[in-house]
């Protein structure tokens, strides 16, 4: 358990009413990105404060109303991502960071240059997004913000988020492993064909094209038929 004078205060208003909790920054930092943690390692003090400065307590009728129930795990996780994490500055850097990034390399291989069919490095996305300053939002996931952000940096590079649709067979001996590949993907087709080879057809975006053709043929040895269907926006 976090001591409480190394834990920090996540707060939530509802309905009217203050909910905070005593939390260590970490853990709740993962929390808010969807992870679990376990509440004794999570909590300071496993309970629910109207104002935990003074140490008052929410009160357990409240809760319910407010929460539908008095579940600690669930108040607790409600709490964290619905609420205010007050995070160190050193944590904010760290997840601003390491939300920038993420957005760059989701763009470099979720993307191509139309002109080449091929994907710009990360280096030339975060050159085009410095250029058009554009500032990441930690607290947004990468997909609620690609697309603005790929539309503005279009204005200094030509951009596409392109999909292409694959059709493969691959021979009985290399089909669970390419099988695992492949479901990395969006499976439109997938059929066990009776001598044991797999046929499938899926879709992914352009810029991982290169990865996943060097993937399956490491994967089968080379020993795999692959056909481009299409490609769409």
């Amino acid at each position: 358990m976090v001591r409480v004078e190394d834990a920090v205060v996540a707060r939530l208003e509802r309905f009217g009413h203050k909910f905070e909790i005593l939390v260590e920054p970490n853990l709740a930092l993962e929390v808010k990105h969807g992870k679990d943690a376990p509440l004794d390692s999570l909590l300071a003090i496993e309970r629910v404060f109207k104002d935990s400065k003074i140490g008052d307590e929410q009160s357990p009728d409240t809760i319910k109303k407010s929460f539908g129930t008095n579940d600690l795990t669930v108040v607790v996780k409600k709490i964290i991502c619905d609420g205010d994490v007050q995070l160190t500055t050193e944590q904010r850097r760290h997840m601003l960071e390491k939300r920038r990034l993420e957005v760059i390399n989701f763009i470099s291989r979720n993307t191509i240059n139309p002109q080449t069919k091929l994907p710009h490095p990360p280096q030339r996305i975060e050159n085009a997004m410095e250029q058009e300053k554009i500032h990441v939002d930690a607290f947004k996931s990468v997909d609620e913000q690609v697309g603005d952000i790929v539309k503005a940096i279009r204005r200094l590079i030509p951009i596409s988020m392109e999909k292409v649709d694959f059709a493969v067979k691959v021979p009985a001996q290399y089909a669970g492993r390419a099988s695992t590949i492949i479901h990395k993907y969006e499976i439109k087709k997938e059929e066990w064909l009776n001598d044991g080879s797999l046929a499938a057809e899926f879709v992914l975006p352009a810029g991982a094209k290169g990865d996943l053709l060097n993937e399956l043929n490491s994967a089968t040895h080379g020993e795999i038929i692959v056909r481009i269907i299409g490609t769409s926006q």
